[in-house]
């Protein structure tokens, strides 16, 4: 144990020293607004933050899969639904990001903190609504068929998960405040943390190492809880700091504010009704998949799991537009956030054409590495789909690019209604296709899988097309404070 302190503190020293190196340039940089670099600037750690959740969830998955495919998809399933429970209330919390960053851009810092307490409020009294929302998921786990070999373990992981979803959220406040000022480069230094943690404690806890006793996939819902932890303790130190309390007067801002509260509330309920509806249908889809038997369950959690991988990164460049688009139409600078949405899609693509790449060149390497250790029958009949699978997501991941970044400029603009209306559609269309496709028509999973893809590059076009008619200039959600001598204060 004593090894395992001292790493620890040599690992925690690094980060450290990292972030205090990282504060000092950051003072130094002077980035053409809405350029690449500033746009990599703040996307970048937050493509790295993003990354290291993808591995979080990767790693849960890979671990129950080497002990038994079945374990796997409960680890899906129940992650889903714990996430489903606390979605809206994300999305909500997540508009954080825009709206401190409009404040910010307007030069009103000391409202900055003070939507950040605003946030913590709703997180904290959505907590007991999630507990108990709980049955809500235990019905669901028997409404939709899930099997008989993977109900009883998806329902113990969801448990332990839904009661730590406080922790998630009010790293989620966290996180989306420094998000919005700019100072992405501690949340990265938190998630990166948090991975260390899950993954570590992931691999004591589930398979029995350094005395503990193996808890298989109880394990693994604990060391996710006990990793966000380690994260969010991180988040509250940086907030927390002299200099970060003095440049945001934040000992006024630990206050309930009407104004903040009802501007979030009317702002950010969109995205989080968004959210909610959205996972719904997901998880819906998935357990429709699921439903058809261990075989289709096993290919088609194989095949999310390299969609999250090729997916979740990309919300960190929508997270980088989404905080430029809000500063710059806070200051009243539409064509600069414009410029900065231009930096962003040429970023997303560069890393879509990665996924591209390895989706059509090494499609079975990314199937079999979830082959569990002892061969089974199961996965042994599940790589034929999941490759076709697979291929077919091949055909989308450009687009994903797209996806993101249009639709991080729309909201850090303000136009949330219209982008909660289309992606609530589209994501219930997608479900009700599968569902024709799967329960009525009983065609292949291959045949649902490419519906859906299908689906996924109408909405994306619709999603450019809405972007392009410009109506996001216009709209303002905090006006900016003006000094006549010299203009906007940086």
């Amino acid at each position: 144990m004593f090894g395992f302190d001292r790493a620890g503190g040599i690992i925690i020293g690094l980060l450290t020293l990292v972030y205090y190196e990282g504060q000092m340039k950051e003072k130094q940089r002077v980035f053409r607004e809405g350029g690449v670099r500033e746009m990599l600037a703040i996307a970048l750690p937050m493509v790295i933050s993003h990354a290291c959740d993808t591995v979080m969830i990767f790693t849960d998955r890979l671990f129950m899969a080497r002990i038994d495919p079945e374990l796997m998809n409960a680890v899906m399933g129940g992650g889903l639904a714990s996430f489903m429970l606390m979605s809206f209330f994300t999305g909500l919390i997540g508009f954080t990001t825009a709206l401190t960053a409009q404040y910010l851009g307007a030069n009103k810092k000391s409202n900055c903190g003070v939507v950040l307490t605003q946030a913590m409020i709703i997180a904290v009294a959505a907590y007991p609504l999630i507990i108990f929302m709980r049955p809500l998921a235990h019905w669901l786990f028997r409404a939709l068929g899930v099997g008989p070999g993977q109900i009883g373990p998806q329902t113990a992981y969801f448990d332990i998960l839904v009661f730590g979803v406080i922790i998630g959220l009010l790293r989620i406040a966290l996180s989306s405040f420094f998000s919005g000022i700019g100072r992405t480069r501690i949340v990265m230094i938190a998630s990166l943390s948090t991975m260390l943690a899950n993954v570590g404690l992931n691999y004591i806890l589930i398979y029995g190492k350094l005395g503990f006793p193996a808890m298989g996939i109880l394990g693994a819902a604990y060391g996710t809880v006990l990793g966000g932890l380690v994260g969010l303790l991180i988040l509250a130190w940086a907030y927390l700091r002299r200099n970060n309390r003095a440049e945001f007067s934040l000992e006024r801002s630990f206050r309930f504010d009407r104004a903040v509260f009802t501007k979030l509330l009317r702002f950010g309920s969109p995205a989080g009704l968004e959210m909610c509806l959205n996972i719904f249908a997901f998880n819906a889809m998935v357990t429709m998949f699921h439903s058809r038997g261990p075989v289709t369950a096993t290919a088609a959690t194989v095949v999310f799991n390299w969609d999250l991988v090729s997916f979740v990164p990309l919300i960190g460049i929508e997270i980088g537009v989404t905080s430029l688009v809000g500063r710059f139409m806070g200051a009243g600078k539409p064509d600069k956030a414009h410029k900065a949405v231009m930096s962003g899609l040429k970023v997303g693509l560069v890393y879509s054409a990665f996924i591209f790449a390895l989706f059509v060149g090494f499609t079975g390497h990314l199937v079999n590495l979830f082959r569990p250790m002892e061969a089974g029958v199961v996965f042994a009949q599940a790589v034929p789909t999941a490759v076709a699978m697979v291929r077919i997501a091949s055909v989308y991941v450009l687009v994903e690019a797209v996806l993101c970044v249009f639709i991080g400029a729309l909201r850090g603009a303000g136009d949330t209604h219209w982008a909660m209306r289309m992606s609530v559609t589209l994501h219930w269309m997608m479900a009700l296709t599968l569902a024709v496709i799967l329960r009525f028509l009983n065609l292949s999973p291959e045949t649902g899988w490419a519906a859906m893809v299908f689906l996924f590059l109408v909405f994306s076009g619709l999603v450019f097309l809405r972007y392009r008619e410009g109506k996001w200039r216009a709209m303002r959600i905090v006006e900016p404070v003006i000094i006549p001598e010299e203009g906007f204060i940086e």
